[in-house]
């Protein structure tokens, strides 16, 4: 039995998969609400439990660029639930994908004889990792940019986990430059952007007058950007809240991708040779959506726009350029998943 933890739930997702079909047994702690006070079930919930994956709603706080005082009695609450938990099954192991939700678990499972390793998705070391650096076994690194951050006896280079469905696309890509408008990929990631979704409904018009757009909006409880998204009526737009085929359908299709600069969008669309404009979000733990963008943009793949410079002519202006970019191929590995499966065996059967 392994418990799963993370915040980077589609590499772990992946890997989780692979070692069930080897036989083993899978328990997620996760959050099955993506913001506070969000009434809608999560992605990472929603696709970790149609896995036959139970799911552990482990109600922890971050102290990072928190201030609210009800949220930061999350944070002692956090380690008595993972303490309990652990406690109560005892796995044999523990398989952190970084994030505040590692911290209790990881702290709480040493504190219990219970071994762990964790992976690092971005190229600096994020606070969660770096902490719980001191109580792993080993520390799986994407991107050889991190290995000065952490004690060679421990890290480990693996690369990223990568869905099969995005292999498929790497290996047969599909052109599109056949078609009267090229198509444009917007997405906010899993929870969706709001602010990036309200200045493309903003710029709709001048979007549409030139480009095929396929639009993720997310579904926050909160906003009413998926119903937004419902009521325009254009046969060049289509839209969706979040479903991982239609992600990965939409990224096979898109001539430029819009997106949020995560540890793993950004190693997909490096992959794959993507031309994007990254809006990196800001107050994140070391600036590493910044630190991931510009990996993409060395290699000209990448046109970075500022969330505080986001509106409708900045957008459009930035897609125009990001389809004159002439990228140059970044060798990144394709065999991560299999590389950190074999780690997770090694350290901790």
């Amino acid at each position: 039995m392994l418990v799963f933890t993370g915040g980077h739930h589609t590499s772990a997702l992946e890997v989780a998969k692979s070692l069930q079909k080897q036989g083993y047994f899978i328990i997620w702690f996760g959050h099955r609400h993506s913001m506070w006070g969000d009434q809608a079930n999560s992605a990472e919930y929603l696709e970790v439990t149609s896995q036959g994956v139970p799911f552990y709603d482990l109600q922890a706080g971050k102290f990072y660029h928190t201030f609210h005082p009800l949220k930061l009695l999350r944070l002692p609450w956090g380690f008595i639930q993972a303490f309990y938990w652990l406690a109560k099954i005892h796995p044999k192991g523990i398989v952190s994908f970084g994030g505040y939700l590692a911290v209790p678990t990881v702290i709480c499972g040493w504190l219990l004889g219970i071994p762990s390793i964790t992976h690092e998705q971005t190229p600096v070391f994020g606070w969660a990792n770096s902490l719980i650096a001191l109580f792993v076994k080993k520390i799986a690194l994407t991107w050889p940019q991190s290995l000065s951050h952490y004690p060679k006896s421990k890290a480990v280079l693996t690369g990223l986990p990568i869905r099969p469905e995005i292999l498929k696309i790497a290996k047969n890509k599909l052109s599109t430059s056949h078609l009267a408008l090229r198509t444009i990929y917007i997405t906010g990631g899993k929870q969706g952007s709001h602010i990036l979704n309200q200045t493309v409904f903003d710029s709709r018009d001048r979007l549409l007058s030139d480009y095929k757009i396929i639009h993720q909006t997310g579904s926050h409880s909160h906003v009413s950007d998926f119903e937004t998204a419902a009521s325009i009526r254009h046969s060049s737009y289509s839209y969706f809240d979040y479903d991982s085929q239609k992600a990965v359908q939409a990224l096979r299709s898109a001539d430029v991708v819009v997106s949020r600069a995560g540890a793993h969008t950004t190693y997909e669309l490096g992959l794959l040779g993507k031309r994007c404009v990254l809006i990196p979000l800001p107050y994140t733990s070391n600036d590493e959506q910044i630190a991931n963008a510009k990996i993409l943009e060395s290699a000209n793949l990448a046109v970075i726009l500022p969330q505080e410079q986001l509106q409708s002519d900045s957008l459009i202006s930035a897609i125009e350029s990001a389809m004159k970019l002439n990228p140059v191929k970044l060798n990144l590995p394709k065999d991560g998943l299999e590389r950190l499966v074999q780690l997770i065996k090694q350290e901790l059967a």
